[in-house]
């Protein structure tokens, strides 16, 4: 669901937000509009708008956990996590965590590529929120759900601050719903 469909229809903030995103065309490869949040993270106001709507939405939901995915779910995930009292659990790329990991394989948009997590990171029947910065295919948060529901958690809903506007109507990700600030800005 996108956040104008559920209360925030006409909230400044999100005009903001979606003001604050520069597109990049062609970028990683030809045909990508790629939606450059570097921007919005040079704005302290859009960044803080972006963050406080996740929280109202997600503070009284008992989330335990929010698991952000490699690298732009580590922006957003972390301040999310503490505003609400939960821990944050990285879902990074293949090699990068110690110790034994689960992993996920997914297809993106431009490729494949693969999610891993800590075994121990995930406690059984935690409650979980999944967060990156963009939603287009769906495939790593699909992949995210499956890590963390193998570890015995109960994902609770994934947010995204960019969806792509094909996510409108049913927006929901191996049954799970999905949440987004806003649709991918186009140049000017």
């Amino acid at each position: 669901m996108f956040a104008v469909e559920n209360g925030l229809q006409g909230d400044p903030r999100l005009q903001t937000i979606s003001d604050a995103i520069r597109v990049i065309p062609h970028f990683p490869k030809t045909g990508i509009m790629f939606q450059d949040i570097t921007t919005l993270l040079l704005d302290p106001v859009a960044f803080k708008h972006v963050v406080d709507i996740f929280v109202d939405r997600y503070k009284h939901m008992n989330i335990s956990l929010v698991a952000g995915v490699e690298a732009r779910g580590f922006i957003f995930g972390p301040p999310i996590a503490l505003a609400i009292g939960a821990k944050f659990v990285p879902l990074r790329k293949p090699g990068k965590l110690p110790g034994r990991v689960i992993s996920e394989e997914y297809e993106l948009e431009y490729g494949n590529d693969r999610l891993e997590m800590s075994m121990e990171a995930v406690k059984t029947h935690e409650r979980a929120l999944v967060i990156d910065d963009l939603v287009a295919t769906g495939g790593t948060l699909s992949a995210s759900i499956n890590l963390l529901e193998r570890a015995g958690a109960e994902v609770v809903e994934c947010a995204c601050v960019v969806g792509l506007p094909k996510f409108k109507g049913e927006c929901r990700l191996k049954g799970k719903p999905l949440y987004v600030l806003v649709e991918p800005s186009q140049l000017d």
